[in-house]
């Protein structure tokens, strides 16, 4: 982050407002990939399911989207789903209404159909493209958005590849190596991110990488990056996922970031995964940037964690005081 997007970040959370937001901004998604969090059963807390949940189309979703970016005035919005791209004709009339207003912009999609021809050249405007590994294996995991529609539908255009590591991966030697020299020599590749397959307390799946394959991941991408500069991953954020943040009230991410499903009302917490999270397998790499973020030192001296949980402290003090009061009950009103 740079020094200007860190202050502005530090005044919204003394306003007692969230810097990030995110908006699952449709339930409809053409792909059944296994183990997507945004349809578990338990992602918004039990009582409903994203596929449950009242979305919007045309002009009402525009409409409401700019609601919610006017009041709460986001300096980043992230646009997830479901697929953003089910709603393609909304999202491409958001996209420079939001940049206009200041927000930098992020679609993440699995670009099973065209990217508008402008988004290549959109300075705000940060569109990830989510890759589940190798050809053999996204083919089958992410059908109809197989590699050969993806490698179509991003041409000419400028974009961010993103991949969730999984166990199945680490159990082939040099995965990640034949993955990035695939990649890499694209031009439409801007640079490549990579998470941790992130799994809910209790989960048991092939997906998930056991402790020393969590060190391995960490180590071979230490060295990688050295060749294919093209990972934009500092050292710092990738040591962040050896130690992840214990619990959400100590992750900076999910402090930070306020979710919104697709009614645009409902709440997904603790962060983006909602349900319970197992926080010590964390895997996203938006908690862990943070996290490396709050690790830094001040003129090499002074952390920024503590000025920054003492600023959430004065900014939810402060959105408190400015909280309208609750309106009496009925019985206060007859008594």
């Amino acid at each position: 982050m740079k020094v200007s997007e860190v202050v502005q970040a530090w005044g919204k959370i003394l306003q007692g407002l969230p810097p990030s937001l995110s908006i699952e901004i449709t339930k409809e998604c053409p792909l059944r990939c296994p183990g997507c969090y945004a349809y578990d059963d338990a992602h918004l807390g039990g009582n409903v399911t994203l596929r449950s949940l009242s979305d919007r189309k045309g002009q009402a979703l525009i409409d409401g989207v700019l609601e919610v970016v006017d009041r709460i005035k986001p300096l980043h919005l992230s646009l997830v789903g479901g697929d953003p791209l089910v709603r393609y004709r909304e999202v491409e009339a958001l996209v420079p209404l939001l940049i206009e207003r200041g927000v930098h912009v992020q679609v993440v999609t699995s670009a099973f159909r065209p990217l508008h021809p402008s988004w290549g050249s959109l300075e705000k405007l940060n569109t990830v493209v989510s890759i589940d590994g190798l050809q053999p294996d996204h083919d089958i995991r992410r059908a109809p958005a197989t590699y050969d529609r993806i490698l179509k539908n991003i041409a000419g255009q400028r974009v961010t590849i993103h991949s969730t590591v999984t166990g199945q991966m680490m159990k082939q030697p040099g995965y990640l190596r034949r993955f990035l020299e695939f990649w890499t020599p694209r031009p439409e590749i801007r640079k490549i991110w990579f998470s941790l397959f992130t799994p809910q307390v209790g989960d048991s799946m092939p997906e998930i990488l056991t402790q020393q394959e969590r060190k391995r991941v960490i180590a071979e991408l230490l060295e990688l990056r050295r060749e294919f500069p093209k990972i934009d991953m500092p050292e710092g954020l990738l040591r962040q996922f050896l130690t992840p943040p214990k619990s959400p009230s100590e992750c900076v991410f999910a402090l930070t970031t306020q979710v919104l499903s697709a009614d645009l009302k409902t709440k997904v917490t603790p962060c983006q995964y909602g349900g319970t999270p197992d926080c010590s397998s964390c895997g996203c790499i938006a908690s862990m940037g943070l996290a490396a973020v709050a690790a830094h030192k001040l003129g090499g001296f002074f952390p920024v964690d503590p000025i920054f949980r003492t600023s959430i402290a004065v900014g939810n003090a402060w959105s408190k005081l400015r909280r309208p009061p609750a309106p009496p009950s009925p019985l206060r009103v007859l008594q």
